[in-house]
């Protein structure tokens, strides 16, 4: 186990996730919550690896938080008033600040992707993109863990504006 703690892993960006969000403050609070349109914008040395993934209604972005400050190993969620452990959390603040989104996919044009559920600033650092596929990505059931009833059906206009 030792020697994977001195591991060095190097992550590169494969491009940048352009949005109209500016401060943290304006981001949608999940991706599935948000109407706010973006563009992925994919650098051209990895654009043909684009090749078919029109015919995906959604996808998988996976980003780098560039704008988290500091790691904290028990965060306090919006969901809630008790301190949890950041695993059990989809907070920023994490010893590796790499966050997911699923994104319905509008549009392919060249390198760029026209999407809608942005939830991230932006200039967000893009580290890669994986198809959504409901058979593999959806576990139906699936539990809440502590979220367990703070969930409700009309979320998130139950909980008002964040």
């Amino acid at each position: 186990m030792e020697e994977f703690k001195k591991l060095e892993i190097r992550v590169y960006p494969i491009g940048i996730i352009h949005s109209p969000l500016k401060a943290e403050e304006e981001v949608p609070i999940q991706p599935a919550f948000s109407d706010v349109e973006g563009e992925v914008e994919v650098f051209e040395e990895y654009a043909e690896g684009l090749k078919d993934l029109e015919g995906f209604s959604h996808i998988i972005l996976i980003y780098y938080f560039h704008g988290t400050r500091g790691v904290k190993m028990l965060v306090k969620p919006f969901l809630d008033n008790e301190y949890r452990g950041v695993f059990a959390t989809r907070s920023t603040h994490r010893p590796n600040p790499i966050g997911i989104s699923v994104v319905r996919l509008l549009k392919v044009e060249g390198n760029r992707l026209k999407v809608r559920g942005i939830d991230v600033i932006d200039g967000t650092p893009l580290l890669d993109i994986k198809p959504y596929i409901p058979e593999f990505d959806s576990v139906a059931e699936a539990r809440r863990g502590w979220l367990e009833g703070k969930i409700r059906r009309d979320f998130p206009r139950a909980y008002g504006e964040w």
